[in-house]
């Protein structure tokens, strides 16, 4: 193996400046355009609308810069695994190299549906695909909202099939349905239809295409767009087996333009049949209510006058028994009450001589139980000068007597 030429002179003596602009030549002449893959990493959205970030391995780091502007359809997340396609470039400010990147995708398949579902768990915790959110499509609604391209075969088909079913007013928001720009468009569709207020269903459609196509049928802004609306939305994306997150925020989801169209209206011929049901059932109620009333009439029986005014003679019959055993009944009632006050002079006065009775022996028991009784034979009461009673004889000095017939002070 030859050793490799040099492309200066090694006895050349270059400043720090013309060295890395010699170097920063060398590899950007070397490294054109250039794929790598790998893992991103230290994701900065600078404030200048730059992103500057690092795509890794298991053995190297190289540092990526995304000038503002740069085309990338999916929102760019720590840990995702994509193919980025850019040129070498030096830095000599820090002496160090990376990657200017042009082109960013996703690494595969697997990669695409991991970001799917970790990004429909994280919107499913916010509640946005709950089944408590979805509104009822209306029954015949008077004018559709259609967000999708003007120009693809989906709008061709929804067309077709509502002028085949039962033809309705068409609104039309152009949107693109692919590439960097379609998830903005589609969500500010959603949005203009809901500031509008002009339509009474939207729905949402793009034909088939690959995974990587229908990306943004499954950016969050274009979810919670969708779910958002308070104008019912149908999502009528891609084809049977295609599943994208706008479906699980929609409030009902087709699975192909053309069935959404068919979700929405129904047939002119379905429509008739349910008139025919109607009429049938209308008809056949009222024909029972016309015999039910023919049959009420049919059992009145036609009575006479005369019949009419003895029939309430009767009723003032009944009235008039029935007012005199009322009437009786409380005159009986009120003769017991005045028996009862004529007795009452009488119980009174028996009362007045029990109490009488009663006070006299009380009198009695008072007499005989007082201490006057005593002093009567021949006692006498000694109380000092407080007036207090006296029992000893070395209590004090008496000051006061009390017999039965008087007082006597010492």
């Amino acid at each position: 193996m030859q050793n490799a030429i040099p492309l200066i002179n090694l006895n050349n003596v270059f400043s720090v400046s013309d060295a890395s602009a010699l170097l920063k030549n060398v590899v950007e002449t070397a490294f054109p355009r250039i794929k790598i893959r790998g893992e991103l990493s230290q994701i900065t959205r600078a404030t200048s609308g730059h992103i500057y970030m690092t795509i890794k391995d298991s053995g190297a780091a190289i540092s990526v810069i995304v000038w503002r502007g740069t085309p990338i359809a999916f929102k760019l997340e720590e840990g995702m695994e994509v193919v980025l396609t850019g040129r070498f470039t030096t830095y000599p400010a820090r002496s160090n190299y990376q990657i200017i990147a042009s082109e960013i995708e996703l690494a595969g398949i697997g990669a695409i549906l991991k970001m799917l579902e970790e990004r429909k768990q994280k919107l499913a915790r916010e509640g946005l695909f709950d089944e408590s959110r979805k509104k009822p499509l209306p029954r015949l609604p008077q004018t559709i909202g259609v967000v999708t391209s003007p120009t693809g075969a989906a709008f061709q088909d929804i067309q077709n099939r509502l002028r085949e079913r039962f033809p309705v007013k068409v609104l039309l928001y152009p949107a693109t349905v692919q590439g960097v720009t379609a998830a903005a468009e589609v969500a500010a569709g959603i949005e203009y239809f809901n500031k509008m207020n002009n339509v009474d269903v939207i729905i949402v459609a793009r034909g088939g295409g690959s995974l990587e196509d229908l990306l943004p049928f499954s950016e969050e802004i274009v979810v919670r767009a969708a779910a958002a609306s308070h104008i019912p939305l149908i999502s009528g994306v891609g084809h049977e087996p295609d599943w994208m997150l706008i479906d699980f925020a929609a409030d009902y989801r087709a699975p192909t333009p053309t069935g959404a169209a068919e979700a929405v209206v129904p047939t002119r011929l379905a429509l008739l049949q349910e008139l025919d049901n109607l009429w049938v059932r209308l008809s056949g109620n009222f024909t029972t209510r016309l015999i039910n009333a023919k049959q009420r009439i049919e059992a009145i029986n036609i009575k006479s006058p005369k019949q009419v005014l003895m029939e309430h003679q009767q009723r003032l019959d009944d009235l008039g028994r029935t007012m005199n055993i009322i009437v009786g009944a409380k005159i009986a009632n009120l003769h017991q009450r005045i028996e009862a006050l004529s007795a009452l002079p009488n119980i009174l006065q028996n009362r007045m001589t029990v109490l009488n009775q009663t006070i006299s022996h009380l009198g009695q028991m008072l007499g005989s139980l007082s201490y006057k009784s005593v002093l009567a034979r021949g006692y006498a009461i000694v109380r000092d000068k407080d007036n207090k009673i006296i029992s000893r004889a070395d209590a004090g000095e008496p000051a006061i007597i009390e017999f039965a017939d008087g007082v006597k002070v010492l």
